[in-house]
């Protein structure tokens, strides 16, 4: 079903002229009063004319509807969907129609909600009496951001992750969005929830070797920490593919929580330290192997000292101790004969 624009007369000019018809009525029913106690013989019709308009004449009030800026109003007749009604104004529509949105009492994580009191219709009062009130049946054309909870996830590796996003979508069709799906709102959440899975379980959480998180056949550096922009993006692209039957767009979606779930995290934060040692201890040994290199060379070109093969092992392995130890060396002095 899609929606349809519903063009209403102007809710002024209808109250009143309602009034006015309502004070008429009021005068008609004196005046028929009137001819009664005359003997006039149109007294009596004019009378109950009257008196039938003054009884009925507040159904016309039903039809007014107020809008505030970027909302809207799905209004049927009779059960039959007659149009929707959009823009800030004071309408006066049908004064049979009933507004539709089932999910005016969903109250989720995301901004647009209210309080509970206001969505469930229900109050409990200090003296333990049940009070019910209105539910505003409005649907909100505004941008709206919906957080879900945090979620545990698998990723490629079997890893578990907790991860949450955070959706910024509004109200494209709100025929759709009525009509189509039970509940929108929770149609969004759950719709959210399951492409966050899909698309979470392709990636690692860090850059791993031979994954292929691409679908391209080859092996790339994809990874929940390194590659956000892209998996958010692709989570978008996925949510907006199952929510557009429900009529709803799907601007933006971000990342907002990442982490290893707690059973594994104090386990991958020593494997993350060790492949920092490890990536820290290559440099070191680089860096040693070439200034030990360039001191070999140095002196050889000078012509400083001439070293044999077992001297000049001994030589390279003093000075790889003191370029890669972690403490600071204790220097013995060789006062003798070089032999």
């Amino acid at each position: 079903m899609k929606e349809k624009q519903l063009h209403a007369m102007n809710g002024m000019a209808a109250l009143f002229l309602t009034i006015l018809e309502w004070l008429l009525a009021f005068g008609v029913m004196i005046a028929g009063g009137i001819m009664m106690d005359e003997g006039i013989g149109f007294g009596i019709p004019l009378f109950v004319i009257g008196l039938i308009w003054v009884c009925i004449g507040w159904i016309p009030f039903l039809g007014l509807k107020i809008l505030k800026p970027q909302e809207a109003l799905v209004l049927t007749v009779f059960g039959k969907y007659t149009g929707t009604l959009r823009g800030e104004g004071f309408y006066c529509v049908n004064p049979f129609s009933v507004a539709v949105n089932p999910a005016a009492k969903t109250q989720l994580r995301q901004s647009g909600d209210v309080s509970s009191e206001a969505k469930t219709g229900v109050t409990v009062n200090a003296n333990g009496t049940v009070s019910v009130a209105s539910v505003d049946k409005k649907i909100s054309l505004k941008i709206m951001t919906l957080n879900n909870n945090k979620q545990k996830i698998n990723d490629c590796l079997g890893n578990p992750v907790e991860i949450g996003i955070a959706v910024i979508w509004r109200v494209k069709d709100t025929a759709c969005a009525v009509f189509n799906v039970d509940n929108y709102k929770e149609f969004l959440s759950l719709q959210c929830d399951a492409a966050l899975r899909n698309i979470v379980r392709l990636y690692p959480y860090d850059v791993a070797q031979n994954v292929d998180t691409t679908g391209d056949g080859e092996p790339d550096e994809g990874s929940l920490r390194g590659s956000s922009e892209i998996v958010a993006a692709r989570i978008r692209d996925e949510i907006q593919s199952r929510v557009s039957e429900a009529g709803l767009e799907v601007i933006e979606a971000r990342i907002t929580y990442l982490a290893y779930a707690p059973e594994i995290a104090a386990v991958m934060l020593q494997r993350q330290q060790a492949s920092a040692i490890i990536d820290a201890r290559k440099m070191i040994v680089d860096g040693a192997v070439g200034m030990v290199e360039m001191a070999l060379e140095k002196l050889s070109a000078d012509g400083v000292v001439v070293l044999d093969d077992e001297r000049r092992a001994a030589m390279v392995s003093n000075l790889l101790v003191v370029l890669c130890g972690n403490k600071d060396t204790q220097p013995v002095v060789n006062s003798g004969s070089l032999y």
